[in-house]
């Protein structure tokens, strides 16, 4: 369910957005509603809730500001994931390939 949640997270390009804003550190929700300025802050705090579900946005409090930072590893974790099963076929397929090429040489390596 977590993977599910993250690839709805990345779905959205205003989502992308603010995190690619948080790549260089920590912003206020009030500094992260300038990289969308064509949205409502409640607009922009929706898609900030949405990033928080999935793990990949942490907040904290201090005071009145809400503070929202990147946590890069959910994303990371289903990045590898997913390419592994990639990964893993193009290795079946070089076996194979390989395989073949013994057979129709006759060597072997």
């Amino acid at each position: 369910m977590e993977d599910a949640r993250i690839w709805k997270a990345l779905g959205s390009p205003r989502r992308r957005a603010l995190l690619d804003a948080l790549r260089d550190g920590a912003k206020t929700t009030t500094a992260l509603c300038e990289v969308l300025p064509q949205l409502s802050r409640y607009a922009v705090m929706q898609h900030l809730g949405v990033l928080e579900q999935a793990g990949v946005v942490l907040v904290r409090r201090e005071g009145r500001e809400r503070w929202n930072e990147l946590n890069a590893v959910p994303i990371q974790r289903e990045l590898e994931r997913w390419l592994n099963g990639f990964q893993q076929a193009s290795a079946s397929q070089l076996l194979a390939f390989e395989r073949h090429l013994r057979q129709t040489t006759g060597k072997e390596t």
